[in-house]
């Protein structure tokens, strides 16, 4: 017990002298005790948690010098740099991979058989070369530190096969105690890395997933340039992190955002690595407020004072959105994350897998539908995430995420629940939840007619509800621990005992229906963090629209779309000029309509003395104005659509984009010559008198549904265009 406590007493007095802290955070002090004893050792701790720590300190106080193996480049040279700032002696911490000289190399090796050196970071492909392994066997090791441990899972978000050979590297180097750190993984995840290292017997240290100071948010991806860059304005001077899953978003944004007086810097795999690292020391040196990168930054990046992360695009994984929003509010400060979501985003990361091994496309599939459901619901975003790494949050209500704060209407499931718990315990284990929401709602689906569920007593029991709340319905039945579902088994559901339970003795269940992103797309009034629209004006803008579309024999959405309206009630435009400035208005648009829109602004204006924002006006860069000006003229010149977006290196979905939004702004273009060739008459006639007679708004989603499977996203989305010029403009 003396002895512990002299341990103690060290590693407390070694924490103030080389790091000038007087105490431990959260299970820093056990971890560390824990490793000085000579013990495997496996820490589950959330960004900000302080992992470096529990690896740098038992390296300075241990004999020999501790192995870190560490993912990236950038990550060991921010580690090496940050050590080196605790120490006098400049060779305390070295890296050793592809990035160094000849010349570098050798002081590497100089310094650490000098015993300068007591943590020398590793690539693991660094550490898999006959050279590196020769000279390691020439030097007393203190223990192997592997951080970012979720890459050795296939299962992890960010897997990387040669994380899976570390094991055989290390036996062959020599026997040391083993330390393995991450802030991202599920119990899956964790089984398979212990069972991969071998260290199944480890302590294991799991601190809570929970990160109070974090804002979870999530919004219909409608427009999102002209949002970030209305977020960031009402940010001034706050560091923030944007992520994008491309690298030529990467490169449009940052010009976008730099266009617009913001000090923004792109951060991709694609550029040379002298300039991804003075991208990352501007950033990290507060040179840039604004990082645009793909996933290949923020891996242990110390910036404590992110103060946003925003994905613009939906991540493939939960563990991913949950490492790169931990990204935010690391000194326990504002952390603001905010995620654009549009179900188009989830069908073309799953394009992406296509030509991947089927083992790969099953758990890339199992892991976007995660995420999907998590975008979806209306459940407490910090509930669902601690559930997903097996931590139970019992708070109904956050207060600190978008469904907590703005909750959608609750209603009673109990019976609902019932039944679908009943549906699966008659079906088996054999399936996914698509498979029994299908039963449900009483789909002829192939496998349900393979499996004859077509005759089962539960075969459209509740067609009557939505997918949407089946979804909540058997989401609340997994968080209740009502329902299993089996991961290593890509997903399949099973009743468990509490389940059958349920059955028999129910208590009362309340959900609220999931989010329909399509919808609120067309029905989003204005961000709710900041900037948010005056709701009173907006209100008397649909009324005006409504008499106008009236007055025309159009449907209100052709006059203007709901989120110009909500613009307008954010800027006040009260000239011609400042009406065009706004989203989705044009020249064309802000003539023919503008006039009664901006006489009811103006007066309301003057009426409530108000003071209007001037700063907020979104400039495009070049290069987008150019792309607009050359598909007019093509289409004038009576171009392919094909030919179009191959001069413009778009691709047919992008062209249709771009093509929306010059329409939406005002624009005419007669596109007749086009569809004549590409589509059926009779189609364009069905589908023209949808959107004339029949639509409430322009949503596709209420498109397809009315329309029906015979028709094409992109022959419905090319009548639209037709229509909204023909009608509009």
């Amino acid at each position: 017990m003396a002895q512990q406590l002299t341990d103690r007493e060290l590693i407390h007095q070694k924490l103030k002298e080389y790091f000038g802290f007087t105490s431990f955070k959260g299970n820093q002090e056990a971890v560390i005790l824990n490793l000085l004893s000579g013990r495997d050792t496996f820490v589950l701790m959330p960004t900000g948690g302080g992992k470096s720590l529990c690896y740098q300190l038992p390296a300075l106080m241990m004999d020999g010098v501790a192995i870190i193996i560490s993912p990236l480049i950038a990550l060991m040279k921010n580690q090496v740099d940050a050590m080196r700032t605790f120490s006098d002696n400049p060779g305390i911490a070295h890296f050793l991979n592809s990035s160094l000289t000849k010349n570098a190399v050798q002081q590497v090796r100089e310094d650490v058989l000098a015993g300068k050196t007591k943590l020398l970071y590793f690539a693991p492909e660094s550490l898999t070369k006959e050279d590196n392994i020769a000279f390691l066997h020439k030097i007393k090791i203190s223990f192997y530190a592997i951080d970012e441990a979720h890459c050795i899972s296939e299962w992890g978000h960010d897997f990387r096969p040669e994380y899976r050979r570390i094991r055989p590297i290390i036996n062959d180097i020599g026997q040391a105690p083993l330390i393995t750190l991450t802030a991202t993984a599920t119990p899956k995840v964790q089984m398979d890395i212990q069972k991969n290292l071998g260290m199944t017997d480890a302590t294991v240290f799991k601190s809570s997933f929970n990160r109070p100071n974090l804002y979870y948010e999530l919004r219909p991806k409608n427009d999102p340039d002209r949002d970030i860059i209305r977020f960031i304005k009402q940010n001034e001077g706050k560091s923030g992190i944007i992520y994008c899953l491309s690298r030529k978003k990467v490169e449009e944004l940052a010009e976008l955002l730099v266009a617009n007086g913001i000090k923004a810097l792109p951060y991709h795999a694609g550029m040379d690595a002298q300039t991804r690292a003075d991208n990352q020391d501007a950033f990290l040196k507060e040179g840039a407020d604004v990082i645009v990168a793909t996933i290949a930054f923020g891996m242990g990046i110390d910036k404590p004072d992110v103060r946003f992360v925003i994905h613009y695009d939906i991540p493939k994984s939960l563990e991913g959105y949950y490492q790169e929003t931990g990204r935010a509010g690391r000194d326990g400060g504002e952390g603001f994350c905010l995620t654009f979501y549009n179900y188009k985003d989830i069908q073309k990361l799953e394009k992406f897998m296509q030509g991947k091994p089927v083992a790969e496309q099953e758990i890339g599939k199992l892991l976007l539908l995660e995420t999907q459901s998590y975008a979806e619901s209306s459940m407490c975003r910090r509930r669902t995430l601690l559930h997903y790494f097996g931590e139970e949050y019992t708070e109904e209500n956050c207060g600190n995420c978008d469904n907590c704060c703005n909750p959608r209407p609750r209603t009673n499931a109990t019976e609902e629940l019932v039944t679908a718990l009943e549906a699966l315990q008659s079906i088996g284990d054999k399936f996914k939840i698509d498979h029994l929401i299908a039963l449900l709602l009483g789909k002829t689906t192939a496998i349900i007619k393979s499996y004859g569920h077509n005759n089962s007593k539960y075969f459209g029991i509740g067609a009557e509800k939505s997918n949407s709340f089946w979804s909540a319905v058997i989401r609340q039945g997994l968080i209740m621990g009502l329902i299993d579902k089996n991961i290593e088994n890509y997903g399949l559901i099973s009743i468990t005992d509490a389940g059958k339970k349920f059955i028999d003795s129910p208590t009362v269940v309340r959900i609220a229906e999931d989010r329909d992103y399509d919808e609120e797309e067309s029905k989003s009034v204005a961000p709710t963090h900041g900037g948010a629209a005056d709701e009173e004006l907006y209100a008397m803008l649909k009324d005006l629209r409504k008499q106008v579309a009236k007055k025309h024999d159009l449907p209100p959405y052709v006059i203007f779309q709901d989120p110009s309206l909500a613009d307008m009630a954010i800027h006040y435009p009260i000239t011609i000029e400042e009406m065009q400035n706004i989203s989705g208005v044009g020249a064309g648009k802000a003539k023919k309509f503008g006039e009664e829109f901006i006489a009811l602004i103006k007066a309301y204006v003057e009426e409530k003395e108000i003071i209007r924002p001037q700063d907020m006006v979104v400039k495009s860069v070049a290069n987008k104005a150019s792309n607009k000006i050359f598909i007019i003229q093509s289409i004038d010149r009576q171009m392919d659509f094909e030919d179009i977006a191959r001069a413009k290196s778009l691709s047919f979905d992008e062209l249709l984009t771009e093509i929306e939004a010059i329409v939406n702004s005002g624009t005419r273009l007669n596109i007749n010559y086009f569809l004549e060739n590409y589509m059926d008459e009779d189609k364009i006639d069905d589908i023209f008198l949808y959107f004339k007679e029949d639509a409430e708004s322009d949503s596709l989603s209420e498109a397809f549904e009315e329309l029906g499977d015979e028709y094409t996203e992109e022959e419905i989305r090319l009548v639209r265009i037709k229509f909204l010029c023909e009608a509009g403009n």
